[in-house]
C-alpha cells in the first residue's frame, strides 16, 4: 500500500509482509495478535497524532515494534519495570504485551501522547500496564522498580540521571540505545559511580532473521 504524506510516499508493502510473516508469528508467540494490532492503530494514526514521522510508517514492524521486542528478553517475567519518556508506547506497550505477568508504568510527560496510551491500554486490555504523565524526575521517590527500560530518550549520562534514581538497589536499567553507544560510557562514569552502578554491558537485541539487531545497555544499580 502507497500513500502520500505532502511530497513524501510512503510504501509499507514490504513492512506488512514483513509483520506477517510465519517468523514474526513464531516469534511474538501468544502476544502476536496484541502486537500487531498495536501496529495497525500505529499506522493509521500515528502520523496523523504525531506519534510518529511519515517515513516511519514504511518500517513500522522492522524499525519499532521489532525493536521495542528485542529488548523482552533481558526483561524479567514478573515484579515492576518503568519506560522513561514512553512516547507511542514503544517499547512499553510492546513489553507489556510480552509480559503479561510485568507491572509496567508509562512515564510520559506530553498529554496528547498519555491520552494516546491510555486508549491502547483500554483497547487491548492491558490489566498490566499504569500510566502516569510527567518528567522521570518528578517519580523519583516515588516508588522503586526491578528494572527501568527507555528507547531514543537522551545520552547515557542524562538518562541515567533520570533513570537510576527509580530502580531499587540491585535492579538494573535497560535500555535501548544507537550502535555508538560505547562512546557514551566514558562520559557518563560520574554520574554511574554515584549510583554505583556496575559496569554497563552492551547487548544484542536479534528478533528475526533479516531485520538488523538493535544495540542494548544494562547496567546494575549497587
Amino acid at each position: 500500500m502507497s500513500e502520500q504524506f505532502g511530497e513524501v510516499i510512503v510504501d509499507d508493502t514490504a513492512d506488512r509482509a514483513l509483520g506477517e510473516s510465519p517468523e514474526v508469528r513464531e516469534y511474538l508467540g501468544s502476544a502476536y495478535d496484541s502486537v500487531a494490532g498495536f501496529g495497525d492503530l500505529l499506522r493509521e494514526q500515528g502520523e496523523l497524532r504525531g506519534l510518529i514521522g511519515p517515513r516511519e510508517v514504511s518500517r513500522l514492524w522492522e524499525r519499532h515494534l521489532l525493536n521495542s521486542a528485542a529488548v523482552v528478553p533481558y526483561l524479567p517475567e514478573t515484579g515492576t519495570l518503568v519506560d522513561v519518556g514512553s512516547g507511542a508506547g514503544l517499547p512499553g506497550i510492546v513489553v507489556a504485551m510480552l509480559r503479561p505477568e510485568l507491572q509496567v508504568v508509562l512515564i510520559e510527560p506530553m498529554e496528547r501522547r498519555t491520552t494516546w496510551l491510555e486508549e491502547v491500554v483500554d483497547t487491548f486490555r492491558l490489566g498490566n500496564v499504569d500510566v502516569r504523565r510527567g518528567r522521570a524526575e518528578e517519580y523519583h521517590g516515588a516508588f522503586e522498580a526491578d528494572v527501568v527500560t527507555s528507547r531514543a530518550v537522551a545520552n547515557l549520562a542524562k538518562l541515567a540521571r533520570m533513570s537510576l534514581p527509580l530502580v531499587r538497589k540491585g535492579g538494573e536499567m535497560v535500555v535501548l540505545k544507537g550502535r555508538n553507544v560505547a562512546q557514551e560510557i566514558e562520559p557518563a562514569r560520574k554520574v554511574l559511580r554515584s549510583f554505583k552502578a556496575g559496569e554497563p554491558e552492551i547487548l544484542l537485541g536479534a528478533t528475526v532473521d533479516g531485520v538488523e539487531p538493535t544495540t542494548i545497555l544494562r547496567v546494575r544499580r549497587g
